[in-house]
């Protein structure tokens, strides 16, 4: 890159920055949980499945890897949130990503789409084992860690803050 190109690229990213263009995610979106299909199930073809009102436990904070839905791929349901009465129905959840403990503003909601109880509630937070679990696992079985956590490296993701939590 030319010293005449690098100089455009940063007027131009300072422009955008300096002209208040709100930079939107999907962050907070609706969201369907999914999981890995049986391998018979991968030999057809299915690349995930919906996870299932039943399989998840009530009061549980559940995250799923590889949702198409969103961007980041990662779709969560804290525990708070609405179940179907469905047994059988596609679990829902909401568009969430990665973020850094005690970086509560990487959670800001700007997705349209997104309730105003999620807006509301959306914080930093682990939603995983603890950081040196993941750490221990990941050193002690990459294969499998892999194949449960994909390439996450932390346990902080973007949900709604829990009534106990936000108590003081």
């Amino acid at each position: 890159m030319s010293l005449m190109s690098a100089r455009l690229v940063v007027f131009l990213s300072v422009a955008l920055l300096a002209s208040g263009c709100e930079v939107t995610t999907q962050l907070g979106k609706p969201c369907t949980l999914v999981k890995k299909p049986t391998p018979e199930e991968q030999a057809q073809g299915i690349g995930s499945k919906p996870v299932l009102e039943s399989e998840i436990a009530p009061n549980q904070d559940f995250i799923s890897f590889g949702a198409t839905d969103c961007e980041d791929l990662i779709c969560v349901r804290d525990a708070q949130s609405p179940r179907d009465p469905d047994p059988n129905a596609a679990a829902q959840g909401y568009c969430s990503n990665e973020c850094v403990e005690g970086s509560d503003g990487d959670c800001e909601v700007t997705d349209a789409d997104a309730s105003e109880d999620v807006k509301n509630r959306m914080i930093c937070r682990s939603l995983l084992l603890d950081q040196a679990s993941l750490e221990r696992l990941k050193r002690d079985d990459p294969v499998a860690y892999r194949q449960t956590f994909g390439e996450t490296n932390s346990p902080y993701f973007c949900a709604g803050r829990l009534a106990a939590l936000s108590e003081g």
